[in-house]
């Protein structure tokens, strides 16, 4: 396994000739979380998608790069805003899809320690539509986790969760994501004040840097730090809105 990289993007993007976002400099440092936020609708998740090499509807003109000088593709692990699980998979089987699809053979023991981890032992044999909507995001988050690569990419990866559960599973992802560069898209202030050791705000005119809490992540969700930055970034959102 590759070790992980700084990933930078620049440029602009169009759909149906109408700019979504243009003159974009996000820098995403190896080995960290960095979060993005912005309004809905602002280019956030195709920034994602982008970086993944993923199909979009509309065009980029820029230059995507990871700071080692490798293709990206092959070692990023990605979360949706969707779970896409898989209906006729159990949750097991939908966990080590992965594995499967690239002729491997799954790990089931660290299988199903994952999908412990994420609070769902006893619904291994499950199938999707006997799930919950916020235990189905657990499952896609352990699917994710499973993958064990250098850049992960996270969709909203919590936002179904209760908000007890949704704190846990922050634990849980910066245990196991450390090290690895991380891009967190996100609607939630205190959520990227909380994981974040980077935080930028996209909007159509570009991306701005926006401070962090003096402490590291994870950061106690009562946190002085984190509660004075979520709440000016609240307030940043509300006006950029």
């Amino acid at each position: 396994m590759s070790t992980a990289a700084s990933i930078t993007l620049h440029g602009c993007y169009r759909i149906a000739q109408k700019t979504l976002f243009e003159d974009v400099a996000l820098s995403i440092p190896a080995g960290q979380w960095s979060c993005l936020l912005g309004r809905s609708g602002a280019g956030k998740s195709t920034i994602l998608r982008l970086i993944l090499g993923l199909e979009t509807a509309g065009q980029f003109e820029g230059t995507i790069a990871a700071g080692d000088a490798q293709p990206i593709k092959g070692r990023a692990s990605y979360m949706a805003q969707s779970d896409l699980l898989l209906p006729w998979l159990s949750l097991r089987e939908n966990v080590v899809l992965g594995a499967r699809l690239r002729g491997e053979k799954p790990d089931l023991e660290k299988a199903d320690a994952m999908i412990a981890r994420v609070g769902l032992t006893g619904d291994h044999a499950k199938k999707p539509v006997a799930l919950s909507g916020g235990m189905r995001q657990r499952a896609a988050l352990a699917r994710t986790l499973m993958e064990d690569r250098p850049i992960v990419l996270l969709d909203e990866p919590f936002s179904a969760l209760d908000a007890g559960t949704r704190a846990d599973m922050q634990d849980l992802a910066a245990r196991v994501l450390a090290g690895k560069t991380v891009l967190l898209v996100t609607h939630d202030p205190a959520e990227a004040c909380r994981l974040g050791h980077h935080i930028n705000v996209l909007s159509a005119t570009g991306v701005e840097p926006w401070p962090v809490p003096d402490t590291a992540p994870v950061r106690r969700v009562d946190d002085r730090g984190l509660l004075n930055a979520q709440a000016a970034l609240l307030s940043h959102l509300r006006g950029a809105a």
